[in-house]
């Protein structure tokens, strides 16, 4: 039976449809934080594809503690209590990985004060009770954990503090609880691809000026020195690609801990 079929007969729904769902429950939080923020999740979510992709590959939840550095207005704070709720009604599309305990915990970490603002406006009361520091990723304390998630921001700092912040991720998730994954999900440019590389650096930038912040200069990376520089610091790592529907070259880096209990 096709899911449509099956959706309509008072199955469980389709990927599309659930992913609906989810973009909808997410954004939609973002009305109690002005009409910008609203707009800016629903854009995100929609056109990014890493967010379906993430909730797609089963990446999300897993009972782990997150820590979300670079995390803007708390995009993934929403959608990680959307799919906690979608599952909760029953309503998980089978066609995805079955998606295990809801996050127990969220840490956010965001250098732009009026991102923050808008970030703890629209997740006060969620059932996830996430957290927020305006800080500089690179002098941040992680706190122990079993999930980081670094989306497009690693490269606004120069190799060096990137090394360092990576180091540091590492030593938190090997701090994560026995038994559960310990893992980083970082979404990085490939340098090698230059036009690819090129426009997503010029959207990037783009963006960075609508939000109404200063745009920095950036370091990127081919993507087999980000792979290197992963394995360096004890990850395996598996490349895969997310910039489907966008002219970008981005790649998220799936890398584990060598070695977790």
């Amino acid at each position: 039976m096709s899911a449509p079929v099956a959706e309509a007969l008072g199955g469980l729904p389709g990927a599309d449809s659930a992913w609906r769902t989810l973009h909808a429950g997410a954004s939609d939080r973002y009305r109690a934080a002005g009409r910008f923020a609203w707009h800016f999740a629903r854009g995100k979510l929609g056109r990014d594809p890493v967010f379906r992709g993430l909730v797609e590959r089963g990446e999300l939840g897993r009972g782990a503690r997150v820590v979300d550095i670079g995390c803007g207005q708390g995009l993934m704070a929403c959608l990680l209590q959307a799919c906690a709720d979608l599952a909760t009604a029953g309503r998980w599309p089978a066609q995805w990985p079955a998606p295990g305990a809801a996050a127990c915990g969220y840490h956010g970490i965001e250098l732009m004060p009026r991102d923050v603002e808008r970030a703890r406006r629209a997740t006060a009361g969620l059932a996830i009770a996430p957290t927020f520091e305006c800080i500089d990723m690179c002098r941040a304390v992680l706190p122990p954990c079993e999930l980081v998630v670094i989306l497009d921001v690693l490269h606004y700092v120069d190799h060096a503090a990137q090394s360092a912040v990576l180091t540091r991720v590492r030593d938190a998730l090997l701090q994560g609880r026995p038994g559960l994954p310990r893992r980083l999900l970082l979404r990085v440019g490939d340098a090698e691809s230059r036009r690819g590389f090129a426009v997503s650096q010029w959207v990037d930038r783009a963006v960075t000026l609508v939000r109404g912040h200063r745009v920095p200069p950036t370091w990127g990376r081919p993507l087999k020195a980000w792979v290197a520089l992963l394995r360096e610091l004890g990850f395996e790592v598996q490349a895969v690609p997310m910039s489907r529907g966008t002219p970008f070259a981005n790649v998220l880096l799936v890398a584990d801990v060598v070695g977790q209990a």
